[in-house]
């Protein structure tokens, strides 16, 4: 029996080292992905700003950073991890900054005034005539299925402010954040392989130094004497 519970014991150790390699391997490549991410995002300048109280601002403004956050935390219901924003390391390459990133463009087309010309009178579906002319108007927080395509100043404004370069940008930034939260998940997967691998090898090498042969020290012979 105890050779048996021996021999499971060096399976368990070496089923622990196979999950110690493949923690260690899945943390070296997770560190590729973080560097190539870095680089892409540092190749781009792509960047936040923050004052010299670590806040984070738009152009110099902090009211409107403020807002930014707002729009990520409050109408997009994303927990923005603090930690993740750092001053000191501003290039965006978390999955907060990325979305950071990401509000900052929405919310500068969503605040955005668009000018539409038009060029002749133009008759909407409904009879209402709109005359030639120049007009501003205010997206005030419309998405891209919020317009009136009916509307042709809506719908010239639309195409204005939800240009294909917002659409592809915030696109890239979704691929990024995407990106760094599997690289977060990346990690947390090698330290459970390399924990699980730990946790065998000790279990192993307990079991092989539980059934260890023991030497117990016998009494000195001690003589009887002979009665005479």
């Amino acid at each position: 029996m105890n050779g048996r519970i021996k021999k499971l014991g060096i399976v368990l150790a070496v089923f622990g080292l196979g999950f110690v390699a493949a923690g260690g391997y899945a943390f070296l490549r997770t560190q590729d992905g973080a560097k190539s991410l870095q680089a892409f995002s540092a190749a781009q300048n792509v960047k936040l700003t923050y004052n010299d109280q670590g806040q984070l601002t738009d152009h110099g403004d902090v009211a409107s950073g403020q807002a930014i956050l707002n729009l990520l935390q409050n109408d997009w219901g994303y927990k923005v991890d603090a930690s993740e924003l750092n001053p000191n390391d501003p290039v965006v390459n978390t999955a907060s900054e990325y979305m950071v990133q990401m509000a900052t463009i929405a919310h500068h087309t969503l605040d955005s005034k668009q000018t539409i010309v038009l060029d002749k009178d133009v008759t909407a579906a409904d009879g209402t005539v709109f005359k030639a002319g120049t007009y501003e108007f205010n997206v005030d927080g419309r998405y891209f299925s919020g317009f009136n395509r009916a509307n042709p100043i809506e719908a010239k404004a639309r195409d204005l402010a939800w240009s294909p370069l917002a659409h592809g940008l915030i696109a890239e930034l979704g691929v990024g954040s995407v990106t760094a939260s599997t690289l977060q998940m990346g990690l947390g997967l090698a330290a459970l392989f390399a924990g699980l691998g730990f946790v065998l090898i000790v279990a192993g090498l307990g079991l092989v130094w539980a059934v260890r042969p023991e030497t117990v020290k016998a009494p000195a012979f001690q003589p009887v004497p002979t009665p005479a």
